[in-house]
């Protein structure tokens, strides 16, 4: 589980500004919604890159659980932890999908210094980032979080 500690979701701007709203409203828990079997399945903690115009980590969360299932039953049990507004939004955002996922995570935190996109692909040692994310291990993690603080 070490090298799964920590997932790298990938999320654009106008998502992660109504996480940080729904965060600062006092709302607890949330759920990032995802098209089919997404990952991650297991984590510890979910760091967020926005991509433009930030391309930075911009914070972090202790991850729950994913929720796997048909979009109409997942959606009745966790589409209020969702940032999509309606059904009417889900339904437009997701397609029409067999299952999708609800990463479901708590304690958002958002980072005083954003981790800049030149800064992640030197510490990982790569040209490009995963569209689809990327799990992280312990170390790593704690780096990213020491970084953002």
């Amino acid at each position: 589980m070490n090298e799964h500690y920590g997932f790298v979701l990938m999320t654009k701007e106008r998502y992660w500004t109504k996480f940080r709203e729904r965060s600062q409203e006092g709302r607890k828990t949330h759920s990032f919604v995802l098209r089919g079997a997404a990952p991650p399945k297991d984590a510890h903690i979910l760091f967020f890159y926005v991509g433009n115009p930030e391309k930075a980590l911009d914070g972090y969360a202790e991850f729950i659980e994913r929720k796997l299932g048909a979009p109409e039953e997942v959606w009745n049990e966790y589409g209020s932890e969702s940032v999509l507004e309606s059904k009417e939004s889900f339904e437009e955002f997701v397609g029409n999908p067999q299952q999708v996922s609800f990463i479901r995570f708590k304690n958002l935190k958002t980072a005083v210094n954003p981790v800049s996109l030149g800064n992640l692909r030197m510490l990982r040692g790569v040209k490009m980032l995963s569209r689809k994310g990327y799990y992280v291990d312990k170390d790593m993690a704690e780096e990213f979080i020491s970084m953002m603080e």
